[in-house]
């Protein structure tokens, strides 16, 4: 992918992401307002906060992206679709979803390829796009080769590193192998401690397409300002 150039370039690839258990309705709706200010692809919530969020983002260009069988990935299949079906009844126009990560570590490829295609299924037919996340850090090199082929053959919309909840976030190497295994038709989304505009423009770099971040808007200002990423006072706790 070459490199945005622009501010606006740089905005449409950022799912402004709040994720955490205790997100209040005034959090969600000042994550709202940011993304409309800053024209982000989208805004990125639990289940629960879609409702509210896809009221304040009407008739904007910001989607609503939700997570299935977050985070752990180990709900059961059917639950992950109907999940999926619901957010998508509530405004979600975004899945990104959790693989079974348990049943690849064994072997179990057949389920984990049954996993993802019910809810890649389920997303189309609602009219949202799919991101399988694959949780890079817990995956042996060929084990992230067999999630991002699972994910390509299910014809996913894209394959994204990391939930942000597990020991490490999403690397310019990962993200590399992804690109190599998928190839160039399938989207990839950096996920998890992508926190300045340098950890952005090495993902992009390394292939990603879509970047989940809680630091956009800092990404943003840093760009404005013009500052070195050293300087731009991005916060460790800015993880998913």
């Amino acid at each position: 992918m070459i490199m945005p150039l622009t501010e606006s370039e740089i905005a449409r690839l950022i799912d402004h992401t709040l994720l955490k258990p205790d997100a209040t309705q005034d959090e969600i709706r000042k994550l709202c307002a940011e993304a409309l200010q800053y024209e982000f692809a989208s805004v990125c919530v639990n289940p629960w906060n879609v409702a509210q969020a896809a009221e304040l983002l009407r008739g904007s260009t910001v989607k609503v992206c939700t997570v299935v069988g977050f985070p752990l990935g180990a709900t059961l299949p059917e639950v992950k679709v109907y999940e999926a079906h619901k957010s998508i009844e509530r405004g979600a126009r975004e899945i990104d979803m959790v693989i079974n990560i348990g049943a690849l570590k064994s072997g179990r490829l057949a389920a984990v390829d049954a996993d993802i295609h019910g809810v890649v299924k389920a997303s189309h037919q609602g009219g949202a796009i799919c991101k399988v996340i694959i949780e890079t850090c817990l995956l042996t090199r060929e084990e992230k080769i067999q999630a991002s082929l699972a994910a390509k053959n299910a014809v996913a919309d894209f394959v994204k590193t990391s939930t942000g909840f597990s020991t490490a976030g999403a690397t310019p190497e990962d993200v590399r192998l992804i690109r190599e295994t998928v190839g160039p038709n399938t989207g990839i989304k950096a996920a998890g401690g992508v926190r300045t505009l340098e950890d952005l423009q090495k993902m992009v770099e390394a292939g990603a397409t879509r970047i989940g971040a809680s630091a956009g808007v800092k990404i943003i200002q840093q760009l404005r300002s013009g500052k070195s990423p050293a300087a731009s006072g991005a916060s460790s706790s800015d993880k998913y």
